[in-house]
Formats: C-alpha cells, sequence, structure tokens
C-alpha cells in the first residue's frame, strides 16, 4: 500500500510536461484496449464465418438455393465475408446472364468486379483501427523517453540550484521521470503483441477470402459457357 501511495503521489507532484506525457501514455493504452477487443471479436467471427460458408459452399448445394438462403439470412442477420462475396458475384452474374445478347466474357467482367468491391469493403472493416494498434507500439516507448528525460533534465537544473547536492533532491524527479518510461512500455507491449497476432489472422482470412473469389470465379466461368441457370430468388 504505501509503494502505491508513493507512486500515486509521485504522479500527482510530477512536472505539467510529465504529467502530461503520462495522461497522453494513459489514453493511447486504453484506446489500444478498446482496438484489441473490438478486432478479436471481428476476426474470430470472420474466422468461424469462413468455416462455416465453406462448408455449406462445398457441400453440394444448388447456388442457387444456396444464394436463396442467403437473402432470407439477410433480413434477420448482416451478411458478411465469403458469403457476401458470394451473394456479390452470384448476383451479378445471374443478371447479366439473363439480359439477351450479352457475351459471357462480360458477364464474367460484371460479376468479378462485383466481388472485387465486396472484397474491397470486407477488407476494409477487417482492417479498421488495426493501424492504431501499430501507432501505439512504436510510439509509446518515445513518448515514455521524452517524459523520462524531461523529468531527469529537471532534476539536475533543480540539484544546480541546491547548495548541498544529496540524493534526496533528485531522487523524486527522476522516479517521476522513470513512471513514465514504464508507462509507455506498459501501452507498447501489448498492442505489439496484439497488433502481430491480429495481422496474421488478418493475412489467413483475406488469402481464405481471395482463394474463394479465385474458386468461384472457376465455378461461374463454367456456367457462363454452359446452359443459362434461372434467376435466383
Amino acid at each position: 500500500m504505501n509503494a502505491s501511495m508513493s507512486i500515486w503521489s509521485l504522479i500527482i507532484n510530477a512536472g505539467l510536461v510529465v504529467q502530461l506525457v503520462m495522461f497522453g501514455l494513459l489514453s493511447m493504452s486504453v484506446m489500444s484496449w478498446v482496438v484489441v477487443i473490438q478486432k478479436w471479436l471481428v476476426l474470430n467471427d470472420a474466422e468461424n464465418e469462413v468455416s462455416g460458408f465453406e462448408k455449406r459452399f462445398w457441400s453440394g448445394m444448388d447456388l442457387s438455393q444456396l444464394f436463396r438462403e442467403s437473402t432470407g439470412k439477410q433480413k434477420g442477420a448482416a451478411v458478411i465475408g465469403l458469403e457476401n462475396l458470394f451473394r456479390s458475384g452470384f448476383k451479378e452474374f445471374t443478371r447479366l446472364r439473363q439480359q439477351p445478347g450479352i457475351e459471357s466474357e462480360a458477364v464474367m467482367e460484371g460479376a468479378q468486379r462485383a466481388m472485387r468491391v465486396a472484397l474491397s469493403r470486407e477488407e476494409k472493416v477487417l482492417e479498421k483501427h488495426l493501424s492504431l494498434l501499430a501507432t501505439v507500439s512504436s510510439v509509446s516507448p518515445y513518448i515514455g523517453l521524452f517524459g523520462t528525460v524531461w523529468g531527469i533534465m529537471n532534476s539536475f537544473i533543480g540539484l544546480a540550484g541546491q547548495s548541498q547536492a544529496s540524493i534526496q533532491v533528485v531522487a523524486p524527479g527522476i522516479a517521476e521521470a522513470l513512471i513514465a518510461t514504464a508507462m509507455g512500455l506498459f501501452a507498447a507491449i501489448p498492442a505489439l503483441m496484439f497488433y502481430n497476432r491480429y495481422a496474421s489472422q488478418l493475412d489467413s482470412v483475406l488469402h481464405s477470402y481471395y482463394t474463394f473469389v479465385d474458386e468461384f470465379t472457376s465455378i461461374l466461368h463454367r456456367q457462363a459457357h454452359s446452359k443459362r441457370i434461372q434467376e435466383p430468388g
């Protein structure tokens, strides 16, 4: 308890610049933890969606039936991930395929374009706020170091005005300065760990998305050169 009260008193009695540094680091740490929780939910949902939809897609179900199920689901819940890519591509493919006189290559280009747009949006959602973790992990130690240097500099300036130098004179200033360093590391280390983890998860999910787009494009290409499919829904 005494150590805790001592640390708290050092923070309260620190210089204005060091206090601002501490407040900034605390704010960055809080923001990074909010992003950590948010990205954990988003990326886990994305991984589960990939696994679930791939099982349905490769189960041999008719594409029109799968599209109708996706359309019905949209009324009650958001369509995300692979299901969104599938729905976007298949809807545009079917719409163009039913237009008289349109070439198969034009149909394929339209379907691929629709999937690229959907893929770009999905990628943007998955990457949202992830850069904040990278920023916190790289900037926080330097901000803490700045607070440390400033605190130690003020301690030695104060020491110069004393007639008799002693450790009691400089100890509080050095201690508050080191607290700034500790807070910088406290903000940076978790942010770096989770950024690396989430970046790996993100790469895995996006790889699944791009692979699905390629595989689904091949299926649609065969469809485009075969008999016309019925309009879904």
